[in-house]
């Protein structure tokens, strides 16, 4: 049996990635609305309301805005960490939640035979994890929002088999594009995100055991996805197979 995954969508306008592994069925972040979660859950024979978990990796709203709908509609139990959960609601309206499962940066919290590892990012959230999905030897990473590369993370990468990595942004796009100064030097800073050369560079040096690589949470104003891909076979010349996260569908079933 196979550890299977979905992209349902990636971007600043909201993040929701679906993986199964021994009949754990588990979301993580909630950043579209639960329609279009269930709708493309459906479209691949999946249904939203056998999901065990929806795991949130930080407190930005493309990542939790729907956290509470999950919760009220699908009656889905929202893991977070308190920091994440108290910064979102000072800022945004994510209405009651019921069941509520807190855990710590650096925590793996288990389901099962599925771990799955909360790394701890630079990103500037007020509590950011990436993670690590494992089921026997196989191992999934959902790396996104990272800030920049930090120590521990070539390892990272070298253990996974399959990963989502954000490729955000090209930095003559970002540089020639019509942000303001202020949100360039944020994307471009050690909060903000990786670009597609610091993607490629990544995983073109440690990512020796990847099937796959799906680039994730392009820009749309300052990438583009062949642009993405074009980078990364240049720079990382990748044994694997490279694909991008739609801003607006969802992905193919990718297994590991």
């Amino acid at each position: 049996m196979k550890m299977i995954a979905i992209s349902l969508q990636s971007g600043s306008n909201g993040n929701c990635i679906y993986v199964e592994a021994d009949g754990k069925r588990l979301l993580f972040d909630a950043g579209i609305c639960g329609i279009r979660a269930e709708q493309r859950l459906a479209a691949h024979g999946r249904d939203i309301r056998h999901v065990d978990a929806v795991i949130i990796s930080h407190d930005h709203s493309d990542h939790i805005r729907y956290a509470g709908v999950f919760q009220r509609k699908y009656r889905l139990p929202v893991y977070v960490t308190a920091a994440t959960l108290d910064a979102a609601l000072e800022r945004q309206r994510l209405g009651p939640f019921y069941d509520i499962r807190c855990f710590s940066r650096g925590e793996t919290i288990q389901f099962g035979n599925v771990s799955v590892q909360t790394i701890p990012t630079m990103h500037d959230g007020a509590d950011g994890v990436a993670f690590v999905i494992s089921w026997g030897k196989k191992k999934l990473g959902i790396l996104t929002d990272l800030g920049h590369p930090f120590p521990g993370l070539d390892e990272i990468v070298g253990s996974l088999d399959g990963v989502f990595i954000e490729s955000n942004y090209d930095p003559e796009m970002l540089s020639q594009g019509p942000y303001p100064a202020f949100l360039k030097r944020r994307i471009q800073g050690p909060g903000g995100h990786l670009s597609n050369m610091e993607a490629a560079h990544l995983l073109g040096g440690y990512g020796k055991s990847l099937k796959w690589a799906c680039l994730a949470h392009l820009s749309e104003q300052n990438n583009h996805p062949a642009r993405a891909i074009q980078t990364h076979r240049e720079i990382a010349r990748p044994r694997y197979t490279v694909y991008t996260a739609s801003r607006h569908a969802a992905t193919e079933v990718f297994h590991v």
